[in-house]
């Protein structure tokens, strides 16, 4: 018999989801990368090219692509606040015009700054997964960079405390 002081048994643990969402959001951002740099390439932004971009990107895919609404999403949400994000990475890095940035880390930083100012992803969640980006697409050189510049953005648009 149990006594009066005892505390009732834990709640058993909610069951993992069965797909991983950081798994979907990385292939997603994969994409994006991926897409972003052609858009930036052809320097063309009209929906109908981000249309085919985006259509030509999944339909060469192997595999499922799970991803795609998020990917979709980011690359959309990026083109349609361009004029506003590349002056919120003039103003993180300004020793750096924008045209001179490696075009990976461009796009990379884009779609950071998209997620930690636009969307929902928290700074060091947005800033951890562009270094990884970094890291997959560009330079030796690129994940320091990409690091620099977002915790500098994030700390300028509010969303992190200064460092000092």
């Amino acid at each position: 018999m149990a006594s009066r002081d005892s505390k009732p048994p834990k709640a058993p643990k909610a069951p993992k989801p069965q797909h991983d969402d950081n798994g979907l959001r990385r292939q997603a951002r994969e994409a994006a990368v991926q897409v972003l740099y052609a858009i930036d390439a052809a320097g063309e932004q009209s929906d109908g090219f981000v249309d085919d971009a985006l259509r030509n990107y999944w339909a060469h895919l192997e595999g499922p692509a799970p991803g795609r609404p998020y990917g979709d999403a980011l690359v959309r949400g990026v083109v349609a606040k361009w004029a506003e994000i590349d002056p919120m990475i003039r103003a993180a890095n300004p020793n750096w015009r924008i045209e001179r940035m490696a075009r990976v880390d461009r796009n990379v930083l884009r779609m950071a700054t998209w997620e930690m100012v636009f969307g929902d992803v928290p700074p060091e969640v947005a800033i951890d997964e562009a270094i990884e980006m970094a890291k997959r697409f560009g330079t030796e050189d690129s994940a320091a960079f990409v690091n620099g510049t977002l915790d500098k953005l994030a700390t300028l648009q509010g969303k992190l405390a200064p460092r000092g």
